[in-house]
């Protein structure tokens, strides 16, 4: 799987040059209005963030993308925490008041910060895991190749570290089911929870375990050339559905 995911991401960097030369790239960037222009777009920018900053896009769900940038245009002060940074962390902080971010990846971090650097009202925290023979019995542990011995706890606890409750909560990082137990208690009553990659397994588990009220976007999803799945969540009766 690792080998044919690396050829597909050899084969679009090798496929970008001529379609730039042809006029493909500007002329799916004028249809930004349309999802399938958008989708087409990012497929040549995957694992890219400069490009990803470029075409303005989260990694997320396209349909996803759509609900939570009219959540944040309807609250020009929102507050919003993410765990897990990237080119999403650019998309929010053109759209929210203040950002808070949490990163555990020391190379990555400097990779992220250089790209908010311009953004005053954004903040990115280094969080890496310490070393842990059984990291809490799996709690704050992760299930990612080469990070399976560390403990999480200091990440997922990072939010615990600012003051009052958020607007919207962004759960892309390592540690996703400790990080939403820890986000429930730190959202506004009226907040909204970003749950990206939820259609695998153990996520479905957390997010049912939450009590928090779901709905899971599945479709088109930025540089993916394959359905993927992200869920948002509210609180509120237990529950939720699918689009």
């Amino acid at each position: 799987m690792h080998r044919l995911k690396n050829g597909y991401i050899t084969l679009v960097r090798m496929l970008r040059r001529p379609a730039q030369r042809l006029g493909l790239l500007a002329a799916l960037e004028r249809q930004q209005t349309r999802r399938i222009a958008r989708w087409g777009r990012s497929l040549f920018a995957i694992y890219d963030i400069d490009d990803m900053v470029a075409i303005d896009l989260p990694w997320w769900c396209l349909k996803a993308v759509a609900r939570v940038d009219a959540f944040l245009a309807a609250r020009p002060d929102a507050r919003v925490f993410e765990y897990g940074s990237g080119a999403s962390s650019v998309w929010l902080a053109r759209r929210a008041a203040t950002l808070v971010s949490v990163e555990h990846d020391l190379a990555w971090h400097q990779v992220v910060a250089a790209q908010l650097a311009n953004y005053a009202n954004a903040r990115l925290i280094l969080a890496p895991p310490e070393a842990h023979p059984h990291p809490e019995q799996g709690r704050y542990g992760s299930r990612k190749a080469g990070w399976r011995d560390q403990t999480f706890h200091d990440y997922v606890h990072a939010i615990d570290r600012e003051q009052g409750p958020f607007d919207l909560i962004v759960i892309d990082g390592r540690s996703r089911p400790a990080c939403l137990e820890a986000a429930a208690r730190r959202l506004k009553p009226d907040g909204l929870i970003v749950f990206d990659n939820s259609g695998r397994s153990h996520y479905q588990q957390a997010i049912r375990n939450s009590g928090l009220q779901h709905r899971h976007y599945r479709g088109l999803t930025a540089c993916l050339p394959y359905p993927d799945t992200t869920s948002l969540l509210r609180v509120g009766r237990s529950g939720g559905g699918a689009e």
